[in-house]
């Protein structure tokens, strides 16, 4: 059995059931970020479901220099901030830059380091010296069992709150696939493995200046992402995802959330 990792009143992993890390891919506005997050708290809240609030101050590797980046580290980590006292939540957000991590760490009970420098040293152990919690997603261009490297690096900080999360990999140009197998391979890397149904679905560059995806099979891969055994799922939500800013190919619509969470329990309920 992996480890079970605390994020305050969460517990991840062991024998605990399945966490939800879900939001708008990024801060959009203040009014847009407290809406959905009271949204998904009275879900999650009904459903009996853990939940981590997740949304972006900065996506700083959009794919055109054109695309809306989020409002910045000082406004968004104010914006989470109130998130996190006036509902309680707790809250994950990504970080690009070491010289970032000290101010978000200050909010962020969960730091996430993105695919894309789940290699960069310096970022990652800088974040698990916080002491906070450090979601690592698992690089497109790595194998499972290459997150034992990653792993080290954080546990040479003295951090042993560590989260993998698989969010498929590099198929030819512009696709992704997930190779189920890596839910499996991470967990006997002794964390707890949380399956990013979101990015899993996304095809990277895919409109020329920003990516396209394929919402229609989140639910899908995440109902065998459960029944591999991930400890949670990350989903990004939308009320309108034609209209987010970011990444709304591959969000699923708020209204359609519930629906795909009942079938993830009635999934956990026959595995376990």
């Amino acid at each position: 059995m992996n480890k079970e990792i605390a994020i305050g009143k969460i517990k991840i992993g062991g024998d605990n059931p399945f966490v939800l890390i879900a939001g708008p891919c990024v801060i959009e506005s203040e009014a847009s970020a407290l809406r959905h997050a009271k949204a998904l708290k009275a879900l999650t809240g009904r459903l009996g479901i853990p939940f981590i609030y997740k949304s972006s101050f900065d996506k700083a590797n959009r794919t055109s220099i054109d695309s809306f980046r989020g409002p910045g580290l000082k406004k968004g980590l104010a914006i989470l901030k109130k998130i996190k006292e006036e509902l309680g939540l707790a809250i994950l957000s990504d970080v690009h830059c070491r010289s970032d991590i000290r101010e978000a760490a200050k909010v962020l009970d969960v730091i996430q380091i993105p695919a894309f420098l789940s290699r960069q040293t310096d970022l990652v152990v800088e974040a698990a010296k916080t002491g906070r919690a450090v979601n690592i997603k698992k690089g497109q261009f790595l194998a499972p069992w290459d997150m034992k490297n990653v792993i080290k690096k954080i546990e040479s900080a003295g951090n042993k709150k560590i989260i993998l999360t698989e969010r498929g990999v590099s198929f030819g140009y512009n696709n992704l696939v997930s190779d189920f197998r890596s839910v499996i391979l991470m967990k006997e890397l002794g964390y707890p493995v949380i399956y990013d149904a979101t990015h899993s679905v996304q095809m990277p560059g895919g409109l020329g200046d920003k990516s396209a995806g394929e919402s229609r099979f989140i639910p899908h891969l995440s109902a065998a992402a459960i029944a591999c055994g991930a400890d949670g799922i990350f989903i990004e939500v939308h009320e309108d995802p034609a209209s987010a800013l970011s990444d709304g190919p591959n969000m699923v619509k708020l209204k359609d959330l519930e629906a795909i969470l009942l079938k993830l329990k009635k999934i956990e309920k026959a595995v376990k």
